[in-house]
This record gives structure tokens, sequence and C-alpha cells, in this order.
């Protein structure tokens, strides 16, 4: 055998510990000994049956399940990549990323299953996996993994072949995929132990989906390195959350504003029982002082993480057992990070000073999937460059400012308007359109789109509407769709989306200063 790998990392808990509970989820539970054998039996199966070799990608279309914590360590011991597909997603948007990406596989849950031909036709030699049954054209995974048990592979994958291939929205209209390897995922675990002190005697709480990042590197994939137990939560909601909380008693967990949101406005929120969290990390968005001081009063201590799927995602934190005297901040360059704030030239500001946040270590993403220009553009002398503004003070914390790239974040997810802007542009009675975020009580932000109507045609925002919805994500859909006379522009023709932004906020507040145009095209 060579390696190391990161399924190793599982079979060398499974050998001190394999009684111990590695995963449990609605019933099922595995212990590490159990866990390691079903990784191995499945990268057999991969392998012998499925064709797969390295560097082939397997999608997983699903939600939450230790099914594919499996297959993401199985493609490990191959040298593959595992692909979680957001189920969120629009037909054809998932449909984009397989033909973009190219999976040998994709193992899908039933659910998502009915009419699988629209997501085949762009990788037409790609197999079928049932997740949690059979799928037409496909082989069920729980068959697959039975009759390869007891079997072994003799070859295996490296700490340097890429292991996992998510794609993000893209600023420039479609998504791109962000390649980690399995040396940036145990950095990255790495790192989340110094955040957290996290230990095998710790037991993580996944509610987060684990098609990001933030459901998958922050506490998950290090707990189970670290040999701790992780209860997953197929799919988020508050009042199965705060049960869990109580009655599980997990001592960490990840939420982000939104799903923190539904649990303070769920009727248990009051009584629940926090007693057994020594922290939860939280990020995605810069977070009110506010909801800190809420969790604190609790006796919770809320550790603030920034990243982004680029950089595994811990980078930058605050950690545990720090005390919090500093409001505000997202905390200290981690354990294996380094950070600084850069001018447009990419050359260091001075302390205090705004700037762009660049980040440098062994957990940054390997670059952008089939697309040189996008990765040799993200960075600059070797430092990732994260598209956001902040400054450090003189003790290296990090205050967050705004957000460089034209991104809006409703719920934790990332919204780019290129995206929404392109599906609007697909109409031919739209001459030109901007979406803006505008703040929301539940979400932070909401899509807004700004149409300016072709001279000549008529538009049907119905129709608009239906385009979009079958287009586009349910979470990407503009509230609103707001008809324009003109969109603001720069000298050289660019809609200025900040001043849109900045006119819907004052307008949403009833201030001066409302977006010109004639009013309102639909709701």
């Amino acid at each position: 055998m060579s390696g190391p790998n990161l399924a190793d990392l599982i079979a060398r808990n499974a050998g001190f510990a394999p009684q111990k509970l590695a995963l449990r989820c609605e019933g099922t539970e595995l212990s590490y000994g159990q866990f390691a054998t079903l990784i191995e039996a499945a990268a057999f199966a991969l392998v012998n049956t499925c064709g797969v070799r390295r560097g082939d990608r397997v999608a997983y279309l699903g939600l939450n399940s230790p099914r594919q914590l499996v297959l993401l360590y199985a493609c490990a011991r191959v040298g593959a990549m595992l692909l979680p597909l957001n189920w969120r997603l629009a037909r054809g948007e998932l449909a984009y990323i397989i033909g973009n990406a190219e999976p040998k596989l994709l193992a899908i849950e039933q659910e998502f299953a009915s009419d699988p031909g629209d997501l085949i036709a762009g990788a037409p030699t790609m197999g079928l996996i049932g997740l949690d049954g059979e799928v037409a054209g496909g082989l069920a995974f729980d068959e697959l993994v039975a009759k390869a048990s007891d079997r072994s592979l003799a070859t295996e994958g490296h700490f340097e072949d890429p292991v996992l291939l998510v794609y993000t929205s893209g600023t420039t209209g479609h998504p791109k995929g962000a390649l980690l390897t399995q040396a940036c995922l145990h950095w990255n675990s790495v790192a989340s132990v110094h955040m957290h002190g996290l230990t095998a005697r710790d037991h993580v709480l996944t509610v987060l989906p684990m098609f990001h990042v933030g459901g998958l590197n922050i506490q998950t994939t290090p707990a189970l390195h670290a040999g701790a137990t992780v209860t997953l939560h197929r799919r988020f909601a508050p009042g199965a959350a705060l049960a869990a909380i109580a009655h599980d008693r997990p001592s960490l967990t990840v939420l982000v504003p939104a799903t923190f949101q539904a649990m303070l406005a769920d009727p248990g929120f009051a009584a629940a029982d926090f007693s057994s969290l020594r922290a939860i990390a939280t990020g995605s968005t810069v977070v009110s002082e506010e909801l800190v001081d809420i969790f604190a009063a609790r006796g919770v201590r809320l550790i603030q993480i920034y990243g982004a799927t680029e950089t595994g995602p811990v980078s930058v934190y605050e950690r545990f057992d720090q005390k919090r005297d500093r409001r505000d901040t997202t905390g200290l360059a981690g354990y294996c990070t380094q950070l600084r704030i850069v001018d447009d030239n990419g050359r260091a500001v001075p302390t205090g000073r705004p700037g762009e946040i660049a980040l440098r270590g062994p957990g940054i993403f390997a670059g952008y999937w089939r697309d040189e220009a996008a990765t040799s553009a993200a960075f600059r002398h070797g430092w990732y460059l994260t598209g956001d503004i902040g400054k450090v003070d003189p003790d290296g914390y990090l205050y967050v400012h705004d957000r460089k790239k034209n991104v809006i974040i409703s719920g934790g997810e990332n919204i780019y308007p290129a995206e929404i802007e392109r599906v609007i542009m697909e109409i031919e009675a739209v001459a030109e359109c901007a979406v803006v975020g505008v703040p929301d009580a539940r979400w932070q932000e909401t899509p807004v789109a700004l149409v300016v109507r072709r001279q000549g045609a008529t538009l049907d925002i119905a129709a608009l509407k239906a385009h979009l919805a079958a287009n586009l994500a349910r979470f990407k859909l503009p509230r609103r769709i707001l008809s324009r006379d003109s969109l603001p522009k720069n000298a050289m023709g660019k809609v200025q989306h900040f001043l849109l932004k900045a006119q819907m906020a004052a307008a949403s507040r009833g201030e001066p200063g409302e977006v010109e145009g004639r009013g309102e095209a639909g709701d």
C-alpha cells in the first residue's frame, strides 16, 4: 500500500477504537470499524464495477447522508473526486455543472431521480447509482457495497490528489468548480481542531447541507479525522435542531445567520437546553453582535469564522476559549493560514487601512476546474484574492467591511447577480437589466431585478417569471421585478450595482434617493 490519503485517517481511528460511534443519521449508526469497512468496499466497487480511476469525478445528488461521506473517503482511497451537487438548484443549473465536470458516475437519491435524462444529457457516458434504492438504468449503492465487502484495492490515492470539486456561483454568469486536494482537507481539519479544541471526545451536530464546504468541512470532516462522533440531519429544521441539541447533547455545531433566525423564531427556543454546547461556529456573512449577545446570555459561545469554498473554508477565526474583548471581528489568521490586506496592485497596505483580503496556506484550493484564466485571476504572487474588503488591527484581528465582488448572500447561500442577469437577458424584450440585493429581516438579503424594456417591445412579466423559475434555483429568484427607463452606468458604460443597491436600500427605508423609473412590474 502507498499513501497516505484521507481514507487512512478513518482506518486509523477504526484501528484504535473500532466500536466508537462515528456517524448517526435518522436511526442509522455506524461505528468507526463499520465506516472504514464501507469505505473500502465502496472504493473497490467504484474501481472494479464502475470503472472509476484516479482523477475521475463521482457526483452526489442527495440530502445529507452517511453515504455521501462513504463516497468522499472512497474517492480519496481511489484518487478520484467527489462532486457534491446542490439539490436546491434548478435542473438546468445542475445539467450545466454535470456537463462541465463530466462525472464518471452520478450517485442520486430517489427524490431527485424521477427523470434523470436532462441531467445525463451533458455527460452521456455517465453511469448512475441509486443511493436509496434502484434507479432506472443504474445500480443500487447498497448492493454494490455488499458485493464488494471484504475486498481490498492494491492501489490508492495520495494527499496531492484533488478529492473535492465544489461549484461556486459565478461572477460571470456560470458557476466555477473549485478543486480541493486531500491535503487541503487535511490542513483544513488541523485548523478546525485548533479553532474548536476538537478531540475524539467531541460530538458534532451537522444540520447544514454538506454540498457546501461549510456543512462538510468546518466540523464534519475534521470531527471524523479526530475520531469524534457526528450526528447528521438530512436537512435543517429549527425544531429538530433544537430537539437534537437538548436530547443528543452535542458539544459543537455550525449555524449561519439564517438558521439562527429560524431557531430564534421557533416556539421551542426559549426553553431549549444549550448546556452541552461548548461553542457554535458561524459565518457565511457578517454576524451581528446582537446575535452573539443573545447566545452568550444562554451560556453559548459563538465563534466566528471567515473563509470561502476556495479556502476550505477554515482560514480566519476566533478560538472557542478566546476571551471576546473585540466586537465585530472575525478573528485571527488561522493555524495554517497567512493573512494580509492588499491594494489593487497586490501590495500590502498599512495596518488599519482597508483593502482586499488575501490569504495563503496549505488549505487553499488548487484552482478552478478547466478554467486557467479564472485560476490565474484568483491569485497574485501566490496569494488568493478573496474579493472581500477588510482591515486588520495592530494585533492582527480581521474586520470584514464589504464584499468587493458583486454577490448577494441570502440565507447563507451565495447568489451572484450575473447568473440571474444572464437568464433575464435571454428574454428578447429585455434591453438591459441589473440584479441587486436588498436587506431582508429573515434572509439577510434577497435579490431584486431591475429591467429596461427594449424599445418597441412588450415585456410579459409573467413569462419572464416563468423563464426564471425554469432556469434558476428557487432561492435565486428575484423577490421583485422592477421596470426602469434606464440604469446608472459609469464612464465605461458598466452598470453601477453599488449605486442601485444603495438606492434600493434607501427606498426600502422610505428615505430620499429612490431608483427612478416606472415602478413595479411584478411581485
